[in-house]
């Protein structure tokens, strides 16, 4: 996915993995099942266990700091045609596009993409590491 922070709407947009919050009661698996399906309407994807996981500050806005826990699972499928039908309002208003990428496209991108070490990351995980 493309988009924008919502505390600079007007700033260049960031590619980034679907995901989002856990709600209350769920599991980190649950949540990464119906964030998947919520964000791309698939539904028919394998999920591995944990790859790794980051912190980030970001600011909220109000540009108060916010502290970003995130987890990475790495969840495979067969592709195909993605759905917005699931995305609440804030996706709507800061999304602006969803694309599949090739790990070769992603190592090559000029393009802003989080985490910045993305292809390395995967590449390592897709060799066995």
């Amino acid at each position: 996915m493309k988009g924008r922070l919502p505390s600079d709407p007007t700033a260049a947009g960031v590619w980034f993995t679907v995901g989002g919050g856990i709600e209350s009661g769920e599991t980190l698996l649950e949540a990464a099942v119906r964030e998947v399906r919520e964000e791309t309407g698939l539904s028919d994807v394998a999920f591995g266990g944990v790859a790794w996981r980051d912190e980030v500050t970001v600011l909220d806005r109000k540009r108060r700091p916010v502290v970003i826990k995130d987890t990475f699972i790495v969840a495979r499928c067969g592709g195909g045609e993605t759905s917005r039908s699931g995305w609440q309002a804030m996706e709507r208003e800061f999304v602006d596009d969803m694309r599949w990428w090739s790990l070769a496209e992603l190592a090559q991108s000029d393009e802003p993409i989080w985490p910045p070490d993305l292809a390395l990351r995967l590449t390592t995980i897709l060799q066995g590491g």
